[in-house]
């Protein structure tokens, strides 16, 4: 290589070898040299050099590169490429610098950089900013960087994760507005830039071509066509390989600044640059090479290069069109039939669109003029890889490349869709070409020029129509055989996987833009175009309704459907529709609906469709149906567009609303469980289409559509379509028994409640029939508040904005806040330990439940019917709660908005006779009790009164009564068509069809009816004469005959015509004459109106006769003001008062009818109707109140009896307040302790054979270890500077004392000296619940077997409580006998010191005196071992083994003895750390301490401690030879017992005793322990004190050694101490460094007693809670200054006759056991032999901190984004890398990563590892990228939610929102409870196995 490049160089100074660092000074000499030539005015021979060296240098690389690529990979050299490459790249670093350094010449280049724009680029999962207030367009986003240099207090931002990368866009005002720029960006750009000196970059003029045509060549070579379909894509990627550091390369030069940005600009647009290098017309061979390497990828991507002679051998450029439409035909359908061949999904016909010339160049034609255009295809070609989009984004800041990039961009459009499609990687592709293209088209001002000039639509649209073409199939809808209509086929990849969404998402981005979306709605070919891409999707994803078998394969193809209509048609369409908001937008309206009927005109032949839809068959899409109205409903409410003149006439009406009634009807059908064949899939489409994202592209228009039909078409026409539609025709007939051939009779009932409601939508949803925005804002936000309480987020998400963000409402715009405030209150979260965590919740205001609940927008808007009922209880409980009514109330009736003039129309719907029928037919079926109907059909039919008669014809006189001539239909029903006049109209008789078998055929016809009239059933209607003689009958009303006929009265055919179109239904019963012959024909007499069938309803509904009373008659004011609140809620009595009210008020006529029909007074049911069934149905009802009385009584009492068990037995869920069943009765009883087993129920004492033991969790737990002993608390680290240092950890404090300890004294001894557990120690506890161990063991077997998934795992021995399910592992034995032992206190106590402390000896000394031999195996000390074991195993071995010989006995005892102390340590804390508040706290009740005691006790007494060495001894006896306590030179000693910890001394002593323990052995044991004690704290306060202090005390104290008292006064003892001591080295080497120890104050009396109190308090305080569990005595409560005094008195330290009146003295507790004076000079003894040597060590020693403050949590801080900044980039200490789920401990601040794979250490990951290290098991993790908290308890873990909520209180896991979170301080303190009350197995439900991998 070297010798390469010196020949190369050997232009200028030949020398044949250069050794390296030479070669690179030549390098630099060499670029000196040619940029000094190049200085010169003519520079043609240095330009002529440079080329000759460039050449030679980086072609070096070529020959490596084909290697690289495909044909030479195997031969190619190892290490050569990366070589060579460096060389090539030194070389250009040195030419670009023209001989200076490289690094200086950066420097100089960025000094010239007028930076006006960020323009940093990052890629995925890149945190950034967006703010709404600040942005113009919505894609606007920051760096982080730039964003926190900003000022956005107070605007409407979140921070989120970039899923496909972007750029900054601080400093562009293109896309932001300019207050929001950061200081940065803030200067403006050109002001004090200077200008950039000629020489600095000229040679980069020159290099830079070469370099870049170098990369094109290479990119060229490495490029191999896929074979056979195969991708290469390993090549591909090794090539990319090979060129990182060339990219990166190029991409460090953009980041140079502007200046050299220009310079690249230059060389990449620049054509000749371009034409004389890549023409591959020279006669290099490579070069030719690689020309035609490149025309090879051209041809084959199915595009052409368009003057390329070689390939086509004509001139005309057509031609090459024609070349290129024939390669692309067959190219493409080669592929098609490979696709179809995998997807056997039958044949598909591929319709082509008219292959126009201009389509077809902009697909197939590419013509490069530039480095760019080619860069960029080779880009597409390798798939986007990241680097080079990163680079090519890196340049946008300059706006002439802008330019340029966007067209080019633009040019190759189509040629990224067809690689696209081809991709495998599609998603990743799919962000990369969003990535760019994101940052092109937000721009307004570049996409408008695109626009113009590059005719950027035409190509969208054609691509997208391209990009469908590919997937079409045959509609199977209607007719499915000749139908020509093809739609997308959901099921193929390119929906499924949405790989469309790029190029919908720039087409998206560009319509937000006016400019372009006017030039959209302006040209007719564009919307032809783009009505027949949405035809595409009409009708697509048809569902079948399964009738016999369910479906083998249910297919998830609909969520591709409902995703493609939203993006690919509903979101182009708002984005049209915000552009179409003023009146001169009325032409683009016109344009739009003209081309969309034409389209649907198109549908409708192509599918064959007359007048019927196809049955069991429906689609959810129909996009063009929707395009047309929203066009329609913006045009009449933004345009002042005339309705009728944008409306096609009837005909086409007709159909326009066939399929979405069909929805309709589909909808109530899917409810009704009629396409439960169909699978699940079905009822999440219809879940679907009503979903808050979808509704309002889907549903609104739907309903909006139908209203616009029923507002221009015949009202009878549309009434009887919607009961067809929904099969319910057959229903409405007055025969108590009916046929329906189409329906079974058990979705009768919800398929007609389905119609009214439908019905009752349509006429009183407002939507787009004159709600202004903020209405409609306001009515979505109370239904979904209704339905549940709502967080903002959710709300947010449920109200459906217009999908485009540049309509009307965006989220969180002022209007959203403002109506919120008005309809909502907020409830903030509330904590109760132990409770779920809730979170900040809105909820309805009273008068929103009381003005504006609307039950018909709620309904509209459920997703599940749930919701519905949801709603009603909540409203119900409002009604009940405010007293204005009691019982279950209706929905209430609530006045609509006015409508809209131009649907007047509408209402008619409410006043034609076709409906007064039905209404009348639905009423009287009611009354009579007919079956299938429902209170929510009479509550629908009320509605519909009401509605009418709200909005009947204003000009209706009293007594004018319409009379239309006998040609209209039913007018034996009624007489006109105005409700309010039909309501008093009576009915006499009514002839019906019924089968023979019903009740009604036996009457005889009254005589008015002609027999006759039988015969007469045919479709034709009676002649008239016969309806005359008839006039009191109505007729059968045949609702379907009356249709057919209007429809064909519409379509003028001939008859013949006709009559082949219309087939017969089966549904028409009227219809073919060969009907069921067991049809019958009989009249009822019915003599009943509308009016009076509500007055007899209402004695129906409220149970007696005659309820109803006219209010008018006794207060007339009624008729004056009738809006009276008294009728606003209430159910149906109060519902069918309303209605009668308004009814009279209404008409003078009807008024009078009401009071008439009152006279009467009436039976509530016509008498000859109480039949036998009749009764029969009236004693079932009594039957069914009396039984629904019955069990309401059974549910209560269950009720109040569950309650109870509650309170017993579930108080797991508090670690407060709670009242736990008592383990034994609380009064001293001398008879045995009685056990209830939880399992077999019974209740005896634990025996020998049969013990009884208490369901305990057994846990490790170092949160004793956590306490401090300063009051800071420790705060979370969130800068470098923060850390967190253990030392002064309890934890550690008492790991060096063990160590120093064993460093120099005797190990067993040392041993015995202090307690361990403080981390890792077992903390036992137990929900009080007994059980037999037997019955456990059975237990225990019964759950292995048991397969279900539980949260824990048996086989470790864990299991719920059987009776209050808390979590558990292990049982502890109860000891038989009784718990308190209460017989042996009451003896008096009259024994001396001496004769106790003998007992004790003597006691102690007796092994195993113990009720139960060790030796016979019984039951119970079987279980006590086994029992043990468990706690043995609870911690690990290091926690438990701290002798310097492993597995000596003195580790099992000191881990004994230390059980009892660190759970006795741990009620202390969760008391509060003292015992002030006394009384048996919560801890106490639950405590099995007792029985703890006794398993301990039982295992101690295995093990003997040597007479000798018993400290009880050197405690109560003098020594008789002092000396020989030494131990000779060599042995280490023993402890000092001075240096002993007193609390542990004590356990030790009382597990030592026989159990059960005498109380005054106990007290002795504490009275001498005591004595040593306070020797401890004279000692430790002589060597706190200064010399001076220290010799003041001594000859103070001395004087009084001798008074009577002496043993008792703190002087005396102190003096002497004090004295003892200084016979050893203790107190010299007072030198310098000691005096820190020196506490600065003066020691007062009263200073000195505080010390010596506090220094005994936690001995105190530990051995009163023992004896509070041994003994069972209460803890006294008092006050904190006299918590010693009442300590002492309750341990029997204080004399009885103690007096307190004058100051307590702590030494009048003081008992000596032998003359103190003695005692003391043998303690101090030891220390001095030990001091002589170690003064140091002796005195650390001496000093105990025993004040530890309670353990906490660190503190956090009060916003989440400190903590999220620092350690979201923070490296991983091992790999160094950022994890990608970083975590933090909350216990001691370290930094770990979850689930990291660098860090895990045999298996474990560093998560489970660190909570082993850091809390025995316990781990607190606070995890950074989702704000949430983790917790790790040995194998299992769980989710606990977040400490950190947003401003409307609620969590934001993940961060997907990115609002601002801050602490909220009540719910850590809930953490931290439960992790110092060990209750987060009991609290946190949710708990999995983490396997180690977290």
């Amino acid at each position: 290589m070297a010798a390469a490049a010196a020949a190369v160089g050997g232009t200028q100074q030949p020398q044949p070898e250069l050794p390296a660092q030479g070669l690179a000074l030549d390098k630099a000499a060499t670029a000196a040299h040619l940029k000094a030539a190049l200085s010169r005015p003519d520079n043609r021979a240095g330009a002529e050099e440079l080329q000759a060296l460039l050449e030679r240098v980086l072609s070096a690389e070529r020959p490596l590169a084909g290697a690289a690529g495909g044909e030479g990979a195997a031969g190619g050299g190892g290490g050569g490429p990366g070589a060579a490459e460096e060389e090539a790249l030194e070389w250009c670093k040195c030419l670009l610098a023209g001989g200076g350094g490289y690094e200086e010449f950066c420097a100089a280049v960025r000094a010239y950089d007028p930076a006006a724009l960020c323009g940093l680029v990052w890629t995925a999962n890149f945190v950034a900013y967006r703010c709404r207030t600040c942005g113009i367009s919505p894609c606007m986003s920051l760096c982080a960087e730039c964003f926190h240099q900003g000022d956005h207090t107070g605007h409407d931002f979140n921070m989120f994760r970039s899923q496909a990368g972007g750029a900054c866009d601080c400093g562009d005002s293109n896309v932001m507005r300019e207050s929001g720029f950061c200081k940065r960006h803030q200067i403006k750009s050109s002001s004090n830039v200077p200008c950039v000196p000629k020489d600095l970059l000229m040679m980069s003029e020159f290099v830079l071509p070469r370099f870049i045509f170098c990369l094109i060549q290479y990119l060229r070579e490495g490029y191999n066509e896929p074979a056979a379909d195969i991708p290469s894509e390993k090549d591909l990627n090794k090539v990319l390989q090979l060129l990182e550091p060339q990219i990166s390369f190029l991409e460090d030069l953009t980041k140079m600044g502007g200046a050299m940005r220009s310079v690249l600009t230059q060389v990449l647009t620049n054509q000749q640059n371009y034409k004389d290098l890549t023409s591959g017309l020279g006669e290099n061979a490579c070069a030719k090479k690689s020309h035609e390497k490149y025309l090879i990828a051209l041809k084959s991507s199915g595009l052409t290069y368009p003057e390329d002679k070689l390939v086509y051998g004509m001139q005309e450029p057509s031609a090459g069109f024609a070349g290129a439409t024939g390669t692309l035909g067959q190219a493409d359908s080669s592929d098609e039939e490979d696709q179809d061949g995998s997807q056997g999904l039958g044949k598909r016909k591929r319709v082509k669109l008219s292959s126009g010339t201009k389509d077809q160049s902009i697909m197939d034609v590419l013509k490069h003029k530039s480095f760019l255009e080619e860069l960029l295809f080779w880009t597409i070609k390798y798939e986007f890889p990241q680097k080079m989009v990163t680079f090519l984004l890196n340049m946008l800041p300059d706006q002439e490349y802008k330019v340029a990039f966007t067209k080019t961009f633009v040019q190759h459009y189509a040629f990224i869709m067809k690689t696209l499609k081809k991709s495998h990687e599609s998603d990743t592709m799919s962000n990369r070409i969003v990535h760019i293209s994101v940052q092109l088209f937000s721009n307004e001002e570049l996409a408008r020029q695109v626009t113009e000039e590059c005719q950027l639509l035409d190509i969208m649209v054609t691509v997208l129509l391209y990009m469908m073409e590919s997937c079409l199939i045959k509609s199977e809808l209607q007719d499915e055989e000749n139908s020509l209509h093809v739609v997308v086929n959901c099921g193929e990849a390119l929906l499924k996987n949405n790989t469309y969404w790029p190029l919908v998402s720039d087409f998206i981005n560009i319509l937000s833009h006016q400019s372009v979306a006017k030039r959209f709605l302006e040209d007719h070919g564009l919307l032809v175009t783009w009505m027949n891409f949405v035809s595409f999707f009409q009708g697509m994803n048809l569902n079948k309704r399964e009738l016999n078998e369910h479906v083998e394969f249910e297919s998830q193809t609909y969520y591709a459907a409902f995703a493609a209509e939203l993006e690919a048609c509903a979101q182009p369409m708002w984005g049209l529709l915000s552009h179409c908001k003023v009146r001169e937008t009325q032409e683009y309206t016109r344009n739009v609906v003209r081309y969309c009927l034409e389209a649907l005109q198109d549908w409708f032949d192509a599918i064959n469709f007359v007048d019927e839809p196809a049955p069991n068959q429906v689609t959810f899409h129909l996009p063009l149906h929707r395009y047309y109205a929203m066009f329609l409903s913006k045009a009449v409410k933004c345009q002042e567009l005339d309705l009728d003149s944008v409306l096609p006439d009837q005909e086409m009406l007709m159909k326009l609303m066939i399929h979405p009634l069909q929805i309709q009807a589909s909808l109530a059908e899917i409810h009704s469980n009629m396409w439960v064949r169909n699978g699940l899939q079905i009822k999440g489409q219809a879940m679907t289409y009503v979903q808050s994202h979808f509704c309002n592209s889907m549903i609104d228009p739907d309903i909006y559509l139908l209203q616009v039909c029923a507002s221009r078409l015949d009202p009878d026409y549309f009434i009887s379509s919607v009961f067809e539609r929904f099969k319910v025709v057959d229903l409405l007939t007055m025969a108590s028994q009916h046929q329906n051939t189409v329906l079974d009779a058990e979705h009768e009932r919800s398929m007609l409640e389905g119609a009214l409601t439908f019905l009752v939508i349509l006429l009183s949803l407002r939507l787009h029939l004159g709600m202004s925005d903020d209405e409609i804002l306001r009515a979505e936000m109370v239904a979904q508040l209704c339905m549940n309480d709502r967080t903002h987020s959710s709300l947010l998400d449920l109200i459906p904005e217009n999908p485009n963000p540049k309509s009307g409402i965006i989220p969180g715009s002022y209007s959203f806040e403002s109506v919120l405030s008005a309809v909502a209150d907020f409830k903030a979260p509330v904590f109760e330990p132990g409770g779920s965590m809730q979170q900040g919740m809105y909820t309805p205001k009273a008068e929103v439940w009381d003005q504006e609940f609307d039950p018909v927008m709620v309904i509209l808007r459920t997703v599940y019917r749930r919701d519905v009922q949801s709603a009603m209880d909540r409203y119900t409980a409002f009604l009940k709660q405010s007293g204005k009514f009691p019982g279950n109330p209706w929905p209430p009736y609530k006045k609509r908005t006015s409508l809209h003039p131009s649907y007047k129309g509408l209402m008619r719907l409410l006043h034609c006779k076709t409906l007064h029928i039905v209404l009348f037919t639905l009423l009287y079926k009611i009354l009579m009790d007919h079956q299938n109907l429902s209170e929510h059909v009479l509550c629908m039919v009320l509605y519909l009164i009401e509605l009418g008669l709200e909005n009947s014809a204003e000009d209706e006189s009293d007594e004018e009564i319409s009379v239309d001539g006998p040609e209209r239909c039913h007018d034996s029903w009624f007489p006109g068509s105005n409700l309010v006049s039909n309501m008093r109209h009576f009915i006499n008789y009514v002839r019906v069809r019924v089968p023979e078998t019903a009740p009604e055929v036996k009457r005889d016809p009254p005589a008015s009816t002609s027999s006759d009239s039988l015969g007469s059933l045919q479709r034709s209607r009676p002649p008239k004469v016969l309806q005359r003689e008839n006039s009191g009958t109505a007729q059968v009303f045949s609702l379907v005959a009356e249709r057919r006929k209007k429809f064909q009265e519409i379509i003028n055919r001939s008859t013949s015509e006709a009559n082949q179109v219309v087939r017969p239904k089966t549904s028409n019963k009227w219809s073919a004459p060969g009907s069921p012959p067991q049809l019958t024909t009989a009249i009822l007499e019915i003599k009943e109106s509308i009016l009076s069938l509500l007055i007899k309803l209402h004695h129906k509904l409220s149970g007696k006769q005659n309820s109803y009373y006219p209010p008018w008659l006794d207060d007339i004011e009624v008729l004056i003001q009738p809006e009276i609140p008294k009728y606003s809620h209430g159910d149906g009595i109060t519902a069918v008062e309303r209605i009668l009210l308004k009814a009279a008020l209404q008409s003078r006529m009807n008024k009078r009818i009401i009071e008439e029909i009152c006279r009467k007074v009436t039976p509530p049911v016509p008498p000859k109707k109480i039949t036998a069934a009749e009764k029969k149905t009236l004693d079932k009802e009594e039957r069914r109140q009396k039984a629904r009385e019955r069990q309401q009584k059974l549910l209560a009492e269950f009720a109040s009896r569950q309650k109870s068990f509650m309170e017993t037995a579930m108080d797991v869920d508090s670690s407060e307040n709670d009242i736990p069943m008592e383990i034994t009765t609380a009064e001293p009883q001398v008879s045995e302790a009685i056990y209830d087993c939880v399992i077999c129920g019974q209740s005896g004492p634990s025996s020998e054979d049969r013990p009884t033991g208490l369901v305990v969790l057994l846990q490790a737990s170092s949160v004793l270890g956590q306490c401090r002993d300063n009051v800071e608390p420790k705060k979370l680290p969130v800068t470098e500077e923060e850390q967190i240092y253990p030392w002064d950890t309890c934890a550690a404090v008492h790991d060096v004392r063990l160590s120093l300890l064993q460093r120099y004294f005797k190990d067993s001894s040392c041993l015995l000296a202090v307690s361990i557990g403080w981390e890792g120690g077992v903390y036992v506890q137990t929900c009080g619940h007994t059980l037999h161990i037997d019955c456990h063991k059975s237990y225990m077997e019964s759950l292995r077997n048991d397969q279900v998934l539980q949260g824990f795992s048996v086989d470790k021995g864990e299991f719920t409580c059987p009776l209050c399910r808390q979590f558990a592992n292990s049982v502890l034995p109860c000891y038989p006998g009784s718990n308190v032992e209460n017989n042996l206190w009451q003896r008096p106590n009259n024994k001396s010191i001496k004769d106790l402390i003998k007992e004790v000896e003597e006691l102690q000394g007796r092994p195993g005196a113990f009720p139960v031999s060790i030796s016979s195996e019984t039951n119970l000390s079987k279980e006590m071992e086994s029992v043990m074991k468990d706690i043995k195993n609870t911690t690990q071995k290091k926690y438990r083994d701290y002798s310097k010989t492993p597995g000596s006995p003195d580790n099992d005892f000191l881990f004994m003895y230390s059980v009892a102390r660190t759970n006795l340590e741990l009620e202390l804390i969760h008391r509060g750390g003292n015992l002030c508040s006394g009384g048996a706290s919560t801890a106490g009740k639950r405590s099995c301490l007792n029985q703890l005691f006794h398993v301990l006790a039982l295992h101690m007494r295995l093990y003997t401690i040597d007479s000798e060495y018993n400290p009880w001894k050197k405690l109560t006896q003098l020594a008789e030879d002092v000396n020989s306590q030494l131990g000779s030179e060599e042995h280490q000693p023993e402890v000092p017992i001075l240096y002993h910890d007193v609390t542990s001394l004590l356990l030790i002593q009382i597990l030592m005793m026989p159990q059960p323990l005498h109380k005054e052995h106990f007290t002795c044991i504490v009275k001498v322990l005591f004595t040593l004690l306070y020797t401890q704290a004279l000692a430790a306060l002589s060597v706190k004190c200064s010399e001076e202090d220290r010799s003041a005390w001594k000859h103070m104290g001395a004087l009084r050694k001798n008074t009577c008292d002496a043993e008792k006064t703190y002087e005396a003892l102190l003096s002497f101490v004090i004295s003892e001591l200084s016979k050893g080295k203790l107190y010299h080497e007072e030198g310098t460094q000691e005096c820190s120890m020196v506490s600065p104050i003066a020691w007062s009396p009263e200073s000195m007693e505080k010390y010596l109190q506090d220094f005994c308090l936690p001995f105190l305080r530990i051995t009163s809670l023992l004896q509070h569990h041994l003994f069972g005595e209460d803890l006294p409560s008092c006050q904190e200054e006299e918590e010693f005094s009442i300590l002492a008195s309750c341990l029997g330290l204080l004399p009885t006759f103690y007096q307190t009146e004058h100051p307590f003295i702590s030494a009048s507790c003081l008992d000596w056991p032998v003359p103190a004076f003695d005692i003391i000079t043998q303690w101090c003894f030891e220390i001095k032999s030990f001091t002589e040597r170690h003064a140091e060590q002796g005195k650390a020693l001496l000093i105990q901190e025993s004040r530890w403050k309670l353990p906490h949590l660190l503190q956090l801080p009060e916003n989440y984004n400190t903590i999220f900044q620092y350690y979201h980039r923070k490296t991983c200490s091992v790999c160094t890398k950022v994890p990608k789920d970083p975590a933090v401990c909350l216990v001691c601040g370290t930094f770990v990563c979850l689930k990291g794979l660098c860090c895990k250490q045999q298996s474990y990951c560093e998560c489970v590892l660190h909570s082993q290290n850091c809390g025995a098991g316990t781990g607190i993790f606070l995890l950074i990228n989702a704000s949430v908290i983790i917790i790790i308890r040995g194998h299992r873990f769980c989710l606990w939610g977040s400490v950190y909520l947003d401003a409307h209180g609620e969590e934001d896991r993940d961060l997907r929102r990115g609002k601002p979170l801050y602490i909220c301080k009540e719910r850590y303190k809930v953490l931290e409870q439960q992790w110092i009350s060990h209750t987060f197995d009991h609290i946190n439900k949710r708990w999995g196995p983490h396997y180690n991998g977290l």
